[in-house]
């Protein structure tokens, strides 16, 4: 538990709001019946799913620009004790609700099967390497290599398979390193969206989160500021489509072209909120995403292992999860309306918990 210190209010809903509908759009009542947008794009292209995660390296990479600060004072060891201890934790954490509930028929759920990449270990290696990169160069270099790491990634992806399903080489690198029975299945064939080759230009994403906020911190938050990173957004954005046309934008390969549409959309995003949260004091409406915004990791945590309990309960030949979705809220509001109101139900059964957390004053961090 912590106190929170040098945050400003856009980042806090900015964070929020991607929390908000991270957890929408992982838990849909049918996922047969859930509206386009709310579902990624089946391999190439883009959908308002895809900038869910993107944007969370996006804000981890924001926050450290003011966390790095105080890293700048550490020495070199106490610095990576600081930051491996973090990495570690977040990564176990990852591992462990995959492995979770544990048992499964009465007996320990065997770890030879359970998925070693994920979300919340991609936000760990993303962090450390970000974090390494940042303590030992100066902004203009953590630029550079970000240009060279997505060129770089475009080469790799291009020489050593191709851009379908099952050549790429993202899961060539995978299957060699862990084998099929610790990666992600929900493709059809074992494939992890998340896995450690792709993790390469995630860290981009990071690095454009960190150079944003450093960015609005120098130059204050002005109308000079919210022009220039919406014109910095729309080159980025003109950039990924330009590079579309030669390695397609794909989330589940976290392509070049993928990471420079996120970003530039995210500097647009993050334009907005500033001008109308820190310029205008429009402030009404933020506190339900500030709720999310402070606690981030805990919430998302929660929601994810609310989503698996629920499914770990037997109902009826199924699932809780199902029942609940069919019986209270498709069989009420029909299969589209009633799936997104399921999952708005846990949106909100979370943001209860984050509501109570704010009010005691409890922030956990790792």
């Amino acid at each position: 538990m912590s106190t929170l210190k040098n945050r400003y209010l856009s980042l806090d809903v900015f964070r929020g709001l991607d929390i908000a509908l991270m957890i929408i759009v992982n838990s849909p009542g049918n996922w047969e019946t859930t509206f386009s947008p709310l579902l990624h794009a089946e391999w190439h292209g883009f959908t308002l799913t895809d900038l869910v995660f993107p944007t969370f390296l996006f804000v981890v990479g924001n926050s450290m620009s003011f966390s790095m600060k105080k890293y700048e004072t550490m020495g070199s060891s106490a610095f990576f004790k600081k930051v491996l201890k973090r990495f570690a934790i977040i990564f176990l954490l990852g591992f462990l609700m995959y492995w979770f509930p544990f048992f499964e028929n009465g007996q320990l759920k065997p770890l030879a099967e359970t998925r070693i990449f994920g979300v919340l270990q991609r936000i760990a290696l993303c962090y450390l390497f970000a974090s390494i990169l940042l303590y030992y160069v100066k902004t203009k270099t953590a630029i550079i290599f970000s240009i060279a790491a997505l060129v770089l990634y475009h080469i790799i992806l291009i020489a050593f398979g191709d851009l379908t399903l099952t050549g790429n080489a993202v899961l060539k690198l995978d299957l060699w390193l862990i084998g099929p029975s610790h990666m992600y299945q929900g493709e059809g064939i074992a494939f992890d969206p998340e896995g450690l080759l792709s993790t390469l230009p995630a860290i981009v994403n990071v690095v454009a989160g960190y150079v944003t906020g450093k960015f609005i911190q120098k130059n204050g938050q002005n109308f000079e500021t919210v022009a220039k990173l919406m014109m910095m957004g729309f080159a980025l954005v003109l950039a990924g489509l330009a590079w579309d046309l030669l390695l397609p934008i794909n989330k589940k390969l976290w392509t070049s072209s993928f990471v420079l549409l996120t970003s530039g959309i995210d500097l647009f995003a993050i334009a907005v909120l500033v001008y109308i949260l820190d310029m205008q004091k429009v402030k009404r409406w933020t506190y339900f995403f500030e709720v999310f915004g402070k606690n981030p990791l805990f919430i998302y945590l929660l929601s994810e292992l609310f989503i698996i309990s629920l499914f770990s309960i037997p109902v009826e030949g199924g699932s809780l999860y199902g029942w609940i979705a069919q019986n209270v809220f498709v069989a009420t509001a029909g299969g589209y309306m009633g799936s997104l109101l399921f999952a708005l139900w846990i949106m909100f059964t979370c943001w209860v918990v984050g509501y109570f957390m704010d009010k005691k004053g409890i922030y956990v961090k790792v």
